[in-house]
Formats: structure tokens, C-alpha cells, sequence
């Protein structure tokens, strides 16, 4: 028999939104800038299952918005680019292994980083 299929990931609740881009603190932020995607794609793993793990509800992941100064210096040769971790990100905060840790996602307030940033609704343990 398989696994029903994971519920589709749901953004934060207007009440916790408000609080947050008011000013209010997340539970734990993980900063990604300057590591490369293999090594942020593991940190932000470890991370997420330690949130659930410690009972953390909304989490903060900053991406940083890329280099426009690189790109334009370097261009967008081998996958690099402005803003290769703000893209790749989501897609691994949607992958179905962590949807039993993640239950939504969305971009920070600007309090918080903006689009350089996201607040991560962590899944309660069971």
C-alpha cells in the first residue's frame, strides 16, 4: 500500500505574519550566504530536522538576494548566478523527504531580510 500523498505546502498564518514582520523573533535562523550548494542543501537539512526536533514552530532561512556585481563581472557560467541559493531553496524545502518536517514556507519580512530570506513553518513532531 502507498502513502497517502504529502498535503500541499501551506503558507504562514496571518496572525504569526503579522507578529513577524512587526518584529517579532523566529524560534531559530540559519544564515546559507557563501557556501556552496552542496553544503547548504546539508546544513539546511540538519537544521530543519533540529528545529522539529527542539519544538521550533517558524524558522528563518536566509539565502541572501545573490551578486549582481558577480554576475556581471563573472557571468552566469556553471549554474552560478544571481541568486543560486534563493532559487534552489524552495525547490528542496519542497522535496517530498522534508515535508515531514516542513509545512510551508514563504519570503521574510523586510525586518527579517526580504526577499533575501524565508520564515519556515516547521511540522510538530509526533
Amino acid at each position: 500500500m502507498t502513502a497517502p500523498p504529502a498535503p500541499p505546502l501551506a503558507t504562514l498564518e496571518p496572525k504569526t505574519r503579522r507578529r513577524l514582520t512587526r518584529g517579532a523573533e523566529v524560534d531559530a535562523r540559519l544564515d546559507l550566504h557563501g557556501l556552496t550548494q552542496a553544503a547548504a542543501h546539508r546544513r539546511l537539512r540538519l537544521f530543519l530536522m533540529e528545529a522539529q526536533a527542539l519544538g521550533h514552530s517558524v524558522v528563518l532561512v536566509i539565502t541572501g538576494k545573490g551578486d549582481p556585481e558577480r554576475l556581471m563581472s563573472h557571468g552566469p557560467a556553471f549554474g552560478e548566478g544571481r541568486g543560486v541559493l534563493k532559487r534552489a531553496v524552495p525547490l528542496w524545502l519542497a522535496e517530498p523527504d522534508l515535508r515531514a518536517v516542513v509545512v510551508g514556507f514563504e519570503s521574510a519580512g523586510r525586518r527579517h531580510g526580504g526577499e533575501g530570506a524565508l520564515y519556515v513553518r516547521i511540522r510538530r513532531q509526533r
